[in-house]
């Protein structure tokens, strides 16, 4: 099993929004990073954990326990010209963007970026790193283990 974080804007998709969706289940869509992408079609696996993680907001921190509940498809933003995620070189026979569907399995008490930083068993976590700027990143087992 692999552990991920896994970034989301509140105003695009909380965990609260994701809780309220049938199955508490949402389609990660979005994701405009060849890295990120890679780690969902080659790394993702169905039951895999995830850190349901705010950002770009007033306290930025992880707020949720997830899974990841289905296999990498495309991305059919990539394909809506409407969409703010539009990619008009991506085409549905040769698709650039992915998601993965991932299920909320509970809430959390906040747990902010500046509280992560003060636990010196999270120090190399990915998300502390100066510059790190990837809507998901991979989780080690003993980091997995001391927030979860």
């Amino acid at each position: 099993m692999n552990y991920w974080l896994m970034k989301s804007e509140p105003t695009e998709c909380s965990v609260d929004d994701a809780l309220a969706a049938p199955a508490a289940t949402v389609p990660w869509t979005g994701v405009r990073n060849y890295q990120a992408r890679n780690f969902m079609r080659d790394a993702m696996r169905v039951g895999d954990g995830v850190l349901f993680y705010h950002s770009s907001c007033a306290e930025p921190g992880i707020v949720g326990i997830a899974r990841v509940a289905s296999a990498s498809r495309p991305d059919p933003t990539q394909f809506d010209p409407k969409s703010p995620y539009f990619d008009p070189a991506s085409t549905p026979v040769a698709p650039r963007w992915l998601l993965v569907d991932v299920q909320v399995l509970r809430k959390i008490p906040p747990l902010p970026l500046t509280e992560l930083r003060t636990r010196p068993e999270l120090a190399d976590l990915l998300v502390l790193k100066r510059g790190n700027r990837l809507s998901i990143t991979p989780v080690a087992p003993h980091h997995w283990q001391a927030i979860t």
